[in-house]
């Protein structure tokens, strides 16, 4: 499996399956724990897809919940794709633990919707942007850390352009607050500016912005998030991993999978969508304040 990808949508696919086969036998997580001799803690991990697991645990869960022997064996081989590590797992110095399970679904989305109130979102940042920013976040970091943050940062915008696995489809909206709060002094936002109209040229991409001149947007209460679609099996016929929100706060994060709980941001999403400029003329919004900025 490709670093792009790592392990992360194996590891949901697999606790979700195993969770499946468990509540269709009718075994609670308590007795599973007591029949496998594993902590109820070490079963929630696996079946949530934020633990390690073992082809043998694999095995003998599958056995527990009575199944079948051609599923297991394919929940085998999709065990031995967790064992793939992504690019990120290089910088877990830097990288929070609950930021991590994050940019392993967004490396492997094919579809996401994101929607940014105060800051051009990292994805898009310029690099003396994002060591501006970070030195704001992280004050008590020293340089390397901070460093090694923002080339983390950057190595995520390979994202955008990369040929294998396809690029994801981007949709990006932005709100005007964001081109219009400075970061660094004017020659910092014009260059980013710039990269952000240079982008929205890519195939894949679409930024939009919402101008303030529209006020507050339907489900003005979401904030910031992303709502995250994923491809189907490799082979073409698996069920595709479900649609994801992810909210993000100082401390951690929300990852929302719940019907319901996508169904609500979906509907916060249309409203954006409503109010957002369309590509051209959020270009031209774009331009007009880098014009500004040049004239103060």
């Amino acid at each position: 499996m490709p670093e792009d990808i790592g392990s992360t949508v194996p590891r949901r696919q697999l606790g979700r399956l195993l969770r499946q086969f468990r509540t269709e036998a009718g075994v609670t997580l308590d007795a599973a724990a007591e029949a496998l001799e594993y902590s109820r803690q070490k079963i929630w991990r696996i079946e949530s897809g934020t633990g390690a697991v073992r082809v043998l645990d694999v095995k003998a869960m599958c056995e527990l919940y009575g199944v079948a022997a051609e599923t297991t064996d394919s929940m085998r081989a999709l065990a031995l794709q967790t064992r793939a590590k992504g690019w990120w797992h290089g910088y877990g110095d830097v990288l929070p633990a609950w930021f991590e399970l994050y940019v392993g679904l967004e490396s492997a989305a094919a579809d996401l919707r994101r929607h940014d109130e105060s800051v051009i979102p990292d994805l898009f940042q310029t690099r003396e942007y994002a060591q501006w920013l970070i030195r704001l976040d992280q004050p008590r970091a020293g340089e390397p850390d901070r460093d090694r943050a923002v080339a983390f940062r950057l190595r995520r915008q390979a994202v955008l352009t990369r040929r294998t696995p396809a690029a994801p489809r981007v949709r990006q909206i932005v709100s005007e607050a964001a081109l219009r709060r400075t970061v660094g002094g004017p020659s910092l936002m014009i260059a980013q500016l710039q990269r952000l109209t240079d982008t929205d040229d890519l195939p894949n991409v679409s930024v939009r912005v919402i101008p303030l001149a529209a006020g507050p947007p339907p489900g003005a209460a979401a904030g910031s998030f992303v709502i995250l679609d994923f491809p189907g099996g490799r082979d073409g016929r698996a069920a595709p991993e479900p649609s994801m929100v992810y909210r993000e706060c100082l401390t951690g994060a929300l990852y929302l999978d719940k019907p319901e709980e996508v169904t609500a941001y979906e509907d916060a999403w249309r409203g954006l969508d409503r109010l957002a400029l369309d590509e051209g003329d959020s270009v031209d919004l774009i331009k007009q304040v880098i014009g500004e900025l040049r004239h103060d």
